[in-house]
């Protein structure tokens, strides 16, 4: 192991993208279970990743601000054709979601068929390069994700029902997928939320902060000693770390049971 490797200027950085992550993604996992629909953080992430794509082969200056409005505005497009598809076939919802995860994912490889740099493009929007996080990418997911949490704290989300659902998720996504990736993406969504599922309320959120923010600290810390891809290195220790959460529930609950069944004895 080489724990020079362990350098604050470049570990913090993308610990704080991590935890911005997380922010926003636990309580949106927690509503995507509740809705069935989990592999929708998959398919607006591919949606997205499209975007930026897309903006690459017109040939748009890379990490600008037209790059972002097009990851955005194709975000929001898929957001608003889910919202369509879930009031005209909710029983049909995940599925769709799974074929358009595909249509967005094979309109990505003919966009990059013909790029010299396709593969590399095709990594990046995959794993992500949360390492290399620049101070103004921190800011902007900041403000964001500030935003974000507000609108869902003062309810305007659910006032505004599957819109205002699909649109925060759409945006949420947006700005984590190029950081950290659509593996990391997905994981931070559904691993926190599944491994906390026998909690409800604000326990719940708590308990899958913890388990999200112990995955990316482990995570990158051993990528860093290893020298192995951080996002997926993350990944595991973030599906290791909720076993290790879903156990412990698992075993608390057990015992309460257990005494539950004590105390009516006598």
């Amino acid at each position: 192991m080489n724990w020079d490797a362990l350098d604050p200027g470049i570990l913090v950085p993308a610990l704080l993208a991590g935890l911005l992550v997380l922010a926003t993604h636990v309580p949106l996992g927690v509503q995507v279970l509740e809705r069935g629909i989990v592999f929708i953080d998959l398919a607006i992430a591919q949606i997205a990743g499209l975007g930026v794509i897309a903006a690459d082969t017109l040939g748009l200056p890379e990490g600008g601000l037209a790059v972002q409005a097009a990851a955005v505005g194709a975000a929001l497009l898929g957001a608003l054709l889910l919202t369509w598809t879930e009031r005209r076939a909710p029983r049909q919802q995940e599925a769709l979601i799974g074929v358009l995860f595909v249509l967005a994912a094979c309109a990505g490889l003919l966009l990059l068929a013909n790029n010299p740099h396709g593969g590399e493009h095709l990594k990046d929007l995959l794993v992500g390069q949360i390492l290399w996080v620049q101070p103004p990418q921190l800011v902007g997911l900041a403000l964001l994700t500030l935003l974000l949490l507000g609108a869902m704290a003062s309810g305007l989300t659910r006032r505004l029902g599957r819109l205002g659902f699909y649109a925060a998720f759409a945006l949420a996504v947006t700005a984590s997928v190029q950081l950290v990736g659509v593996y990391l993406v997905f994981t931070s969504l559904i691993v926190p939320a599944l491994a906390t599922t026998a909690l409800r309320g604000r326990t719940r959120l708590l308990a899958g902060y913890a388990v999200g923010v112990a995955g990316y600290v482990l995570g990158l810390a051993l990528s860093a000693l290893l020298d192995w891809p951080t996002g997926a290195v993350v990944v595991w220790t973030l599906a290791l770390c909720a076993l290790a959460a879903a156990a412990l529930l698992r075993g608390l609950g057990l015992r309460v049971a257990d005494e539950g069944a004590a105390n009516g004895a006598h």
